[in-house]
């Protein structure tokens, strides 16, 4: 027997300002399903939710709501003037006695139901219209990137929550980890048409990279058929034209069907360029302390050295973004040292997007050269080191003509976060800072980014709550534990997490282990087993060796671009010198764990 749908849309068609956004669009969701909802930045995906939630409607076509079926939306923009505090609008829609459901909520999601709507930032508002809909428990929840604003904790929280709810849901993230646990279908928007596969996301760039190719043959095979029918209207003899006008016309049908083709909107031209490199030291931090009301860095001493991806990992609140500013110089600490090295010239993405005026259009967020002003060149921006016309610069971006007069205030947050980077990329930097650089950023877009920063000579600081992310880039991670506890460990998020399994495993307790050494001391001498210190190398050279393999395969793979050493000479060199020191590191690793295990058997 057939399920009946939770929701259908039938033959739906939008447009915007006269430009068609979606056609003829139809969709069906059934009970239970988890459907990732994918695309790139202003490609409509919000748009449609909100198509699906009745908030917009379409130009042609219809939404049909089964009887009985509660669909909820989690809004991005709430409006809570009505409302006292944030728990009075979270339980708006509850019955008497189900405050238990928002306080349970609120926990997890990190906010406090009793602050006050005048009170509130941004994210606990959108915490709150989570929080809303996930205690109102509706048959269909359309979610619109519901992880902004929530920690890793947080995030881990909400994944358990929609994984172990009988909901079915749309979802739309950047958060591919999110994304490949939760989602079991996916539905890709891709100019104005919608397409689904039934596999889940991870499955999802496979499926991209198959439709396109298969996109690309057939426009060749078109464009192919359209050159031979060509060549033959302006050979043919004019009686033989004359007897073939239906020819004629499917030429032109055939014209006509290659020009409806939308071509694919290309990734955003980033780059960066270190210029002059840094000193091996680029900052020294000595016995950290700071304080706001409670202890956020307690005793903290860190080195970073050139090259090196630290990620900063941990809940809000817990001194991230405090550690940075304090790294970089731009607050000082209550007490101890921050000793810069040589030649540092830093460039930053601040995650509050203070460094943009909303006020301001495009074109005037970039043109801010006082050099290039005083020429009378104020139509350019200076682009690591050489002018550029700011128009074909934002274009590298994925902006239009149309937007580069615009307000930085009418851009998406996805839009906003592009102008950011494009502004960072502008300038030469050797000292990256990123804090929250992936929200609302495209799964593209991300890939992109990545690939710049293991390209890129300089060294990155990074705050991310996005794991698959910090594990694509980060060689090193610092945990914020809370109380002002900062712990190191190698490697990015996964590594993390092993290594915590690892520290927490059953461990013998002392009492256990003096006993064992007294009873060890007398049954052998202490030349027939390890000693302390040989038993732990011979602990951490696993991790050792499986980072150092990790990175090898990272320089090979980088190393493997046919290109690279015409384009990036230097690059090159740079990257295969660390391609032989890390064998040469590996080789030896391995043979000093073959030879403390041999000794261990003994």
């Amino acid at each position: 027997m057939a399920r009946r749908p939770l929701l259908q849309l039938n033959d739906m068609s939008l447009s915007y300002g006269g430009d068609p956004l979606f056609s003829d669009v139809s969709l069906t969701l059934h009970p239970g399903e988890r459907l990732a909802l994918v695309g790139r930045n202003g490609s409509g995906k919000s748009t449609l939710m909100k198509v699906l939630a009745g908030i917009v409607e379409p130009d042609t076509g219809e939404v049909v709501t089964t009887p009985g079926i509660r669909a909820g939306y989690m809004e991005q923009d709430p409006d809570l003037s009505r409302f006292a505090t944030l728990g009075d609008f979270a339980i708006s829609a509850l019955g008497p006695g189900e405050l238990y459901r928002v306080e349970r909520a609120a926990e997890g999601l990190k906010f406090n139901p009793d602050t006050a709507v005048s009170a509130a930032s941004g994210g606990e508002r959108r915490r709150a219209a989570l929080a809303k809909l996930l205690a109102e428990e509706p048959d269909l929840m359309l979610l619109d990137e519901p992880t902004n604003h929530l920690d890793i904790e947080a995030i881990a929280w909400l994944e358990d929550m929609l994984g172990a709810a009988r909901s079915g849901f749309v979802l739309i993230s950047h958060d591919r980890a999110f994304l490949t646990a939760l989602t079991r279908a996916t539905l890709w928007v891709d100019r104005g048409v919608l397409r689904r596969q039934d596999k889940g996301f991870a499955d999802f760039e496979a499926w991209r990279d198959r439709t396109w190719e298969e996109e690309d043959l057939a426009r060749h095979k078109l464009d192919r058929k359209i050159k031979a029918e060509a060549r033959w209207a302006v050979e043919g003899i004019s009686a033989r034209r004359k007897r073939n006008q239906g020819r004629v016309r499917a030429l032109a049908a055939l014209r006509q069907e290659r020009a409806a083709m939308i071509r694919r909107k290309g990734n955003a031209g980033m780059a960066l360029d270190t210029g002059k490199l840094s000193g091996k030291l680029v900052i020294e931090a000595s016995n950290i302390n700071k304080s706001f009301d409670q202890p956020v860095i307690k005793d903290f001493s860190l080195r970073i050295l050139r090259g090196d991806r630290i990620a900063f990992v941990g809940p809000n609140g817990a001194g991230k973004t405090s550690l940075l500013r304090i790294l970089t110089g731009e607050i000082p600490p209550d007490s101890g040292t921050v000793r810069h090295g040589t030649n540092l010239t830093p460039a930053i993405f601040d995650q509050n997007r203070a460094q943009l005026n909303p006020d301001a259009t495009l074109w005037e967020s970039l043109t801010l050269d006082p050099m290039l002003a005083a020429q009378g060149r104020s139509d350019q921006v200076m682009v690591r080191g050489s002018p550029r016309h700011v128009v074909g610069y934002l274009k590298e971006f994925l902006f239009d003509d149309a937007q580069a007069r615009a307000p930085v205030r009418s851009l998406s947050g996805g839009e906003k976060a592009r102008l950011l980077l494009a502004r960072v990329m502008a300038r030469q930097s050797n000292l990256l800072v990123l804090d929250e650089p992936t929200n609302d950023l495209d799964v593209e877009t991300l890939d992109l980014l990545q690939d710049i920063l293991d390209g890129y000579d300089g060294t990155v600081m990074l705050v991310s709550h996005d794991r698959d992310f910090l594990d694509r880039v980060a060689t090193n991670t610092l945990v914020f534990e809370g109380a002002g506890r900062i712990t190191h460990y190698a490697g990015g998020w996964s590594d993390y997490q092993a290594q915590r399994r690892d520290e927490s495993a059953p461990t013998t307790s002392k009492r256990d282990i003096k006993t064992q050494k007294k009873k060890d001391k007398t049954a052998s001498s202490s030349a027939d087993g390890l000693t302390f210190t040989e038993q732990h190398r011979l602990d951490e050279l696993p991790d050792i060796i499986a980072r150092l393999e990790a990175e090898i395969t990272k320089l090979s793979d980088y190393l493997s671009d046919p290109e690279l050493y015409a384009t990036a000479p230097l690059k090159f060199a740079k990257a295969t010198e660390a391609l032989s020191e890390r064998q040469t590191n590996l080789a030896a690793a391995e043979e000093e764990w073959l030879s403390l295990a041999e000794k261990a058997e003994q």
